[in-house]
């Protein structure tokens, strides 16, 4: 399954890494793997491409965690910020990295890059769940998904779980044609319903008011951050299944008696004014629960398989 995801992001150039040599010779050579990290530290990580904000959400949470975890030799909490999919995929399987967040599609790649396990859900901005919408305006002419036949869609980045996986399987799901094109002036052809990355959620709503798109894929709660000005100028066509937030993995040779431990701090940091105020800067999570996280991963699984073998 794999081999066919390098192949396609390597071919529209957004993670390339997952390609490279590099990857190669670690699965080869172990000792490539061999961590080097402070056993008296543990990391926790995101993708990101501003890794100072990312570092001051997180690191918080870090702290939190160093301090209830002397048991394990743990002193000091870390954060680290990858720039890719593969280069998490390395982190994790090094044991660089010990904990990872993320949406249940680039958690499932990352996991079967790394073999890191699922072990919760986290309720990122307060939802533990979300949704993908494709919405156009009203004055565009389009009322419904079979009207975006022959016209261009815009869609946030291929590693996006409500930015391409669930809109793409919906358009499929429905019986449509989704055709990635190479810009968003390019040519559609009458049974492809086009579709090009923006590279960001503001882009997508701001191509589609602009008119530079028929129509664009965020998920709920982007959307109804929309003004409302221009949310009622708006037509929403479809909603995507809901799936998990966010999944919490952690590294794959995580000794079992360190992994409850993590699973125990996470699932009470709410019921602590401590843990309230950790979780509140940890980009206002609201809790983490037992929701099986590895149920996301396998319907990520199992939408990758519906778009791959259109």
């Amino acid at each position: 399954m794999l081999r066919k995801l390098f192949v396609k992001l390597a071919l529209l150039g957004v993670v390339i890494a997952l390609v490279s040599s590099s990857l190669k010779s670690s699965a080869l050579n172990p000792e490539l793997l061999a961590s080097t990290k402070d056993p008296s530290t543990i990391v926790i990580a995101d993708i990101s491409n501003n890794p100072a904000k990312k570092i001051k959400r997180y690191q918080p949470l870090a702290d939190y965690l160093a301090e209830r975890m002397g048991q394990f030799g743990v002193e000091v909490g870390d954060v680290e910020i990858a720039s890719d999919l593969q280069e998490m995929a390395n982190l994790l399987k090094s044991g660089e990295v010990d904990i990872y967040f993320d949406s249940p599609y680039p958690a499932m790649i990352v996991s079967d890059l790394s073999d890191a396990k699922p072990i919760l859900r986290r309720w990122k901005g307060g939802v533990p769940d979300y949704y993908t919408v494709i919405f156009t305006m009203k004055d565009r002419g389009v009322q419904s998904l079979e009207d975006l036949k022959s016209k261009m869609v815009g869609f946030d980045e291929i590693s996006s779980t409500s930015g391409y996986m669930l809109p793409t399987s919906l358009l499929i799901e429905k019986g449509l044609n989704p055709q990635q094109k190479r810009s968003a002036s390019s040519t559609v052809s009458a049974n492809e319903v086009g579709f090009v990355f923006t590279d960001d959620d503001e882009n997508t709503i701001q191509w589609v008011i602009s008119g530079k798109v028929a129509a664009g894929a965020v998920d709920i709660g982007t959307f109804m951050e929309i003004p409302e000005v221009n949310r009622e100028a708006m037509m929403v066509l479809a909603e995507s299944e809901k799936v998990a937030r966010h999944i919490v993995l952690v590294r794959p040779d995580m000794k079992p008696e360190m992994v409850e431990a993590v699973k125990a701090i996470l699932l009470e940091m709410d019921r602590t004014a401590e843990g309230r105020e950790a979780l509140k800067k940890f980009e206002k999570t609201a809790k983490f629960d037992d929701f099986p996280p590895e149920s996301s991963i396998e319907r990520m699984r199992e939408l990758y398989e519906l778009v791959q073998n259109r």
